[in-house]
């Protein structure tokens, strides 16, 4: 069954949230199949404590709209640097009536703030890197970059972090600023992506352990999969 289509151009994911129809683009095709499975979905749904999400990559926003959609959800935290991808972002906040709960942030994150450029592709939306050996063919955007201290000025609070880093191999970098954050003892959970082309996972899990996390689940086979990091 395809994921519904109501006549203003939204569509109805088999997700269950409202997106602005992007068909051109792979990954919000992917986000209407439910082609990134059910794991991170359903870890989110079960929540029952109190926690704050943080989407660092959030894209189009279909994690971010999944969070919110638990009561126990305080706010979610969406980075998106990507200035066509933000503006879908902002609009799918706002079809699912989630303006007072989640924030979209115009940036990246990383250790320090500054500017750069993003290898973009605009068939696939979720490719942008800022890896140095991102293709050539790639255009490229000028993009803002949020270091950790401008990071820490928004999660104020006391609730736990739960952490989506989906950021095409900027991933270490990602998680060495997360350990910097003076938020570090909330983190509670870190779902991040991998893939052994560009990723040293060994030393992200080094890093990770080193904070206090001590499971760590994968999801997925090869060279491309997921990992949950909790305490």
């Amino acid at each position: 069954m395809l994921p519904r289509a109501d006549t203003d151009g939204v569509v109805t994911s088999r997700y269950g949230v409202k997106m602005r129809a992007n068909w051109d683009d792979r990954t919000f095709q992917y986000c209407q199949a439910a082609t990134y499975g059910r794991n991170l979905s359903d870890f989110l749904a079960a929540q029952e404590g109190r926690f704050v999400f943080v989407d660092i990559g959030a894209n189009q926003g279909l994690y971010s709209l999944l969070a919110a959609q638990n009561p126990a959800c305080v706010a979610a935290i969406a980075f998106e640097p990507v200035a066509a991808t933000f503006a879908l972002l902002c609009d799918n906040i706002a079809l699912n009536r989630r303006n007072g709960r989640i924030r979209p942030v115009h940036a990246a994150v990383s250790l320090h703030s500054g500017m750069a450029s993003i290898a973009t592709d605009r068939a696939h939306s979720g490719t942008a890197s800022l890896r140095g050996t991102a293709p050539r063919s790639a255009a490229g955007e000028e993009i803002s970059i949020l270091g950790i201290a401008g990071v820490d000025a928004l999660l104020e609070g006391e609730e736990p972090l739960i952490v989506k880093i989906d950021v095409e191999g900027h991933e270490e970098i990602v998680v060495e600023a997360l350990s910097a954050s003076r938020h570090r003892d909330r983190l509670a959970a870190i779902f991040y992506e991998v893939d052994s082309r560009w990723t040293d996972a060994g030393a992200i899990e080094a890093r990770l352990r080193a904070a206090g996390f001590a499971r760590f689940d994968r999801f997925g086979f090869g060279r491309h999969y997921d990992v949950l990091a909790r305490r």
